[in-house]
């Protein structure tokens, strides 16, 4: 079954001209290297390019055509759209990372906020477009007390990365409701696996930390409970939404892709520890501020609708990722 589902996906893809924006960061990288094996056409926008730290290859560079730039420049988005007759757009770019989104919030909110309205309008200007995948976040629901969050959660982010991101969604809902346009939500759990190089993250950090002994700073009380997602599942999730967008009529709607598995960061960091052999120390900071306690997601809708499901146990992800870490870190 998974054979003619790939074959599909192949037939598909294949000379489809595909947009991703922040197409050399951890999912956009790895969402990359997937549609190429697809043989894609591929246009990638990133605000750095050509990285030190990336999975993608010489080869790879080869078959992008590569465009170095800031979202948040209208005029920049709009003529890669008048350029290239894009047919479908992976919408990645954003600043991620909810510390420095706290200390400079008008960045956090020019590329998240700005920056999706840019790539939309650039989209609703363009006739050649059938399927647009915005990525979102868990983070865009904000806090609730009712768990795990369902796709009818209200977006009531607080904080700077929270609020921007419910901002972008709800800027996409305008863009298919307004104007039609066949765009979809994505909202994700903790993304993990190779090709993680911002080791802000607990579990790049934690893998750090235990190739080279230093102790793990946790910024929070260990307690904070999330959901965590093998990269490749994502990026299946992703490619099946695009897929199926138009087919399925799906334009307007959001989609959780989660694997259902909660865990607490302290028992993150002890499945870790146990599975790479290796002894990691960790000190708690319990300073963490503007963040959610507790949150995870529930994804019967892509279950359901999609045909989607996680292929990658925790366990089994984080085996791969301890690998291709250890790797990594000794060469």
């Amino acid at each position: 079954m998974e054979g003619v589902v790939e074959m599909r996906s192949r037939a598909f893809w294949k000379n489809r001209n595909v947009l991703i924006t922040g197409f050399e960061g951890f999912l956009g990288s790895n969402l990359t290297k997937m549609l190429l094996s697809y043989n894609a056409n591929i246009v990638g926008i990133d605000i750095k390019t050509n990285r030190k730290h990336t999975i993608l290859t010489k080869d790879d560079y080869k078959k992008i055509d590569v465009i170095q730039g800031d979202i948040s420049n209208y005029r920049l988005i709009d003529n890669i759209f008048k350029k290239h007759e894009i047919h479908t757009v992976f919408h990645l770019a954003a600043e991620a990372i909810v510390g420095e989104c706290n200390q400079n919030p008008l960045k956090a909110f020019a590329s998240n906020i700005q920056g999706s309205w840019n790539v939309l309008e650039a989209s609703r200007n363009n006739r050649t477009i059938k399927a647009i995948v915005c990525a979102s976040s868990d983070k865009a629901y904000g806090s609730h007390e009712k768990l795990p969050y369902t796709e009818e959660a209200s977006l009531i982010g607080n904080h700077p990365y929270d609020v921007s991101k419910s901002c972008a969604d709800l800027i996409a809902y305008t863009y298919y409701h307004t104007y039609k346009l066949p765009v979809a939500v994505t909202r994700c759990g903790n993304i993990y696996g190779p090709g993680d190089f911002n080791f802000s993250r607990i579990v790049p950090d934690a893998m750090r930390c235990a190739a080279s002994g230093e102790t793990l700073l946790l910024r929070s009380d260990g307690k904070f409970t999330r959901d965590y997602v093998y990269v490749d599942d994502v990026v299946n999730g992703y490619i099946m939404l695009a897929e199926q967008l138009q087919k399925k009529k799906l334009a307007g709607e959001a989609f959780n892709f989660s694997d259902e598995n909660p865990m607490a960061v302290l028992d993150l960091i002890r499945m870790i520890k146990k599975l790479s052999n290796k002894r990691l120390n960790y000190k708690i900071l319990n300073k963490a501020k503007c963040e959610i306690k507790h949150q995870y997601l529930d994804s019967r809708k892509a279950r359901k609708t999609l045909g989607w499901k996680p292929n990658v146990s925790l366990e089994n992800g984080m085996k791969t990722a301890i690998s291709w870490y250890c790797n990594y870190f000794t060469k």
